[in-house]
């Protein structure tokens, strides 16, 4: 169990008592923070989620904010360390260390498959309007 007080754009967003926090992409936000509690953020929608991941406090929920905003993290531990994991790479940071996260001043290119919509995967892998009864 950990502390992490984040504030956005310098203002306090709130101090999450909780084994982690999870800040995902749109890209991102189908998969772990999907598994937490988080909610899915459309493609070129220029959102970030900030997703608890099992809070203590049963009344804290994801938030949505503007990529456009900055994100800071201050971590608290027991153990004066904490792990930060992205995208599969972990590394044992100091509780001393803050994170800063912002949107990159570049994007980049990804793959779409002419016959795969969005939402059609959605539908699929998610199977949602599927009676789950039937199979």
């Amino acid at each position: 169990m950990i502390t992490v007080n984040a504030h956005i754009n310098g203002e306090l967003l709130n101090s999450y008592w909780a084994d982690g926090l999870i800040i995902a992409t749109p890209t991102g936000s189908t998969a772990y923070s999907l598994s937490c509690g988080g909610p899915i953020i459309m493609p070129g929608s220029g959102n970030f989620v900030v997703t608890p991941i099992s809070p203590h406090n049963l009344n804290v929920r994801p938030i949505v904010i503007s990529s456009d905003f900055e994100l800071n993290l201050e971590i608290e531990s027991r153990t004066g360390k904490y792990i930060l994991s992205c995208d599969s790479q972990s590394v044992t940071l100091s509780s001393t260390t803050k994170l800063k996260i912002k949107k990159a001043p570049f994007f980049i290119n990804l793959i779409r498959l002419d016959k795969e919509g969005y939402f059609s995967t959605l539908r699929e892998k998610l199977l949602w309007g599927i009676d789950v009864r039937n199979y």
